[in-house]
């Protein structure tokens, strides 16, 4: 299955594909959306927008995934922050793909195995389930694939738990 994962943001976007079979990863590609914030906040979205439904169109995702909105001490940024989502959410829909939302407990114990795993712990570990030579740069890139990551384990596992119970 090929996934897309998107780390929200206003000023970067991490968006990140993979094909995986539930247990094996592959890259297909992964990125950063970078937005001037000098820019209006409508201006940012389209950006955005534009952007993640090239990927969508050049990758050909099955399925995406996000990750939920947070309790943000600063409500400014979680507005923001849900504007992109909100985005995120559209243009998947449109595209017909299933989606996957998750925490960043869910994303981090999935990937990790600690739910409360730092930045760098789950850049080693997307690094080395993709087998690949050096770590992914960008964070927001890294957790991108990460939500990917999370979405195709957590479906793997719901597809084992209902065959167990049919």
């Amino acid at each position: 299955m090929r996934v897309l994962g998107i780390d929200c943001g206003t000023e970067r976007t991490g968006y990140g594909v993979i094909d995986s079979d539930g247990h094996a990863h592959r890259l297909i590609s992964a990125g950063v959306i970078r937005t001037d914030t000098k820019s209006s906040l409508a201006a940012r979205l389209r950006e955005i927008s534009c952007q993640l439904r090239s990927v969508i169109a050049r990758d050909a995702p099955q399925a995406a995934a996000v990750e939920e909105v947070f309790y943000s001490t600063n409500v400014k940024t979680a507005l923001k922050l849900a504007h992109v989502r909100g985005v995120a959410l559209l243009l998947i829909s449109e595209a017909g793909l299933e989606l996957g939302e998750y925490s960043p407990l869910e994303i981090k114990t999935s990937v990790v195995g600690y739910g409360r795993a730092e930045k760098h712990q789950v850049q080693l570990m997307v690094k080395s389930l993709l087998q690949l030579d050096e770590p992914i740069e960008s964070e927001d890139a890294c957790d991108a694939l990460a939500v990917a990551m999370c979405h195709v384990t957590s479906r793997a596992m719901r597809q084992k738990l209902e065959s167990v119970r049919a």
